[in-house]
């Protein structure tokens, strides 16, 4: 039995000045979110670090999480989202290239397994 599936997306080569950016950053899951027809329980939450630092997102999903973590530094992107519900695989690495000019996607796709044991030890 299948408990969802898992994207773990990473993205190099990044515009370092886009990965510092919010709004680029809101855009990205606003339009994941309408994309994928996922459904946020809250508003997501970002916490932008100071100086060169990078930015932390997370959006809590009634289907699980969406998370983003960048770093200008070195000019790279962390993505992971979570869905206990098939979804179709969104566009990362076209989507990644156009919005934060990234040389490099990595998308690797998690199907999350629940293993059942029938056998149940007495209480």
């Amino acid at each position: 039995m299948t408990s969802g599936c898992e994207w773990v997306v990473d993205a190099a080569g990044c515009d370092p000045a886009t990965l510092a950016s919010l709004p680029a950053l809101t855009s990205l899951f606003d339009d994941m979110v309408a994309g994928l027809n996922l459904h946020p329980v809250a508003p997501a939450q970002w916490r932008q670090f100071p100086g060169p630092g990078g930015i932390t997102g997370l959006c809590l999903l009634a289907e699980s999480h969406l998370a983003v973590h960048t770093f200008p530094e070195t000019g790279a992107l962390s993505l992971n989202l979570f869905c206990c519900k098939p979804r179709p695989t969104w566009a990362f690495e076209a989507e990644l290239a156009r919005r934060f000019g990234a040389s490099r996607v990595s998308v690797r796709k998690l199907e999350r397994i629940l293993v059942l044991n029938e056998e149940r030890v007495p209480a």
